[in-house]
């Protein structure tokens, strides 16, 4: 697992280019800091957890609805 270099005293990460804060709305382009794909979720530098769905969990607790596009129907002849 990598070690993302922020705390309570420096909560911005080290990495270069910075990772976009949890505020941001690139926030998931932050790098992962540990991935349980059997489980079905990451954890991100900036304390965003995705999950595979693509629903997110922020650091303040509020959550981000998945946002996936609408499943593909077959066409029926």
């Amino acid at each position: 697992m990598t070690q993302c270099p922020h705390s309570p005293e420096n909560p911005m990460c080290q990495h270069q280019p910075t990772c976009p804060s949890a505020e941001a709305t690139d926030r998931e382009a932050a790098r992962v800091l540990a991935c349980f794909p059997e489980q079905g979720w990451s954890l991100l530098c900036n304390g965003v957890i995705v999950f595979e769905d693509t629903g997110e969990l922020l650091p303040d607790g509020s959550t981000i609805a998945p946002h996936r596009g609408p499943a593909r129907h077959a066409l029926v002849a």
